[in-house]
């Protein structure tokens, strides 16, 4: 049972109170923003809350099980708070809340409400409503490993014991022409063979998506210039002179693991199952002739 702070259940007795709620939103960058529903900026626990943004939550109902409820808040484009490029950009997709309750008068009078995480955002003119998912949702996902033919780790994690920070294995590069929303051609990248970037990640440096990441679809050589094509098109514009860096893709095959990385020791994959599988039915047919020309010869 959640323990309401004593000075603060002394308040909520009273027949008039002087209570808001307080967000503090951490992104998966690592910026901490805070924002109230009260009409001046609050200040607690090293973080001004402020209320230009407009924020508003809907009503909430919390459960004692397991079950991935959610509730909404809603708020306005502020260039001092929340701006519309940040939330097209994704930046704030994914991002931890915490939900305080806070008597204004004297902010140290609070408590944490709930925390919760960033879900789906719509947005509709200056304002936008996003879903603010219970942390429970998070057991809805599959877990576990699929057992299957290719890798099933991320190249460069633990799993896959790669290290992407060599210089063989990533490079910066710029922009040079914006060729369509997804097909760019590039500089810096003249010293690697076609393909090495396929299926890599691209992360850009400058320009409206600084900071932001894309998968690699293609990387090619094309009219003695390189191409770079992304699976999706970034939220935002690409312009020649935008900075980015990018690093080696991986097909998840053995033969690229061994070839291409020397990793093969580490491969998390089953490339000989197929094998097995083959070897097992020779086996089994073998097996069964000779018990057949037993039969015959009885």
């Amino acid at each position: 049972m959640r323990q309401i702070p004593a000075d603060l259940a002394v308040h909520l007795l009273n027949d008039a109170t002087t209570l808001c709620q307080c967000w503090r939103l951490t992104r998966r960058d690592g910026a901490v923003l805070g924002f109230t529903e009260h009409d001046r900026d609050l200040a607690f626990a090293g973080l001004t809350f402020h209320a230009a943004s407009g924020f508003q939550a809907s009503d909430a109902e919390a459960g004692s099980g397991l079950a991935a409820e959610a509730s909404e808040i809603a708020g306005g484009f502020s260039s001092s708070a929340i701006s519309e490029a940040d939330l097209v950009a994704g930046r704030y997709d994914g991002a931890q809340v915490e939900v305080f309750l806070v008597d204004w008068q004297e902010p140290a009078r609070r408590m944490l409400l709930r925390t919760g995480e960033i879900g789906e955002v719509t947005r509709a003119g200056a304002a936008f409503r996003a879903e603010l998912r219970r942390m429970t949702h998070a057991l809805d996902q599959v877990k576990g490993r699929i057992y299957g033919h290719r890798c099933d780790a991320i190249l460069g994690d633990a799993r896959c014991g790669v290290a992407l920070e060599t210089g063989e294995l990533r490079a910066d590069g710029v922009v040079t022409e914006v060729l369509d929303e997804r097909r760019l051609r590039v500089s810096g990248l003249d010293g690697f063979a076609t393909r090495f970037f396929r299926y890599g990640v691209l992360t850009f440096a400058g320009g409206e998506n600084a900071g932001l990441s894309a998968d690699v679809e293609d990387h090619r050589k094309a009219d003695h210039a390189v191409e770079l094509t992304l699976w999706l098109p970034m939220a935002l514009p690409i312009a020649a002179g935008d900075g980015f860096s990018v690093v080696a893709g991986c097909d998840k095959s053995f033969a690229t693991c061994r070839a291409k990385f020397q990793n093969h020791l580490n491969f998390r994959g089953f490339p000989f199952h197929g094998l097995g599988h083959f070897v097992e039915k020779r086996m089994y047919g073998t097996l069964m002739e000779s018990f057949g020309q037993r039969v015959m010869a009885f």
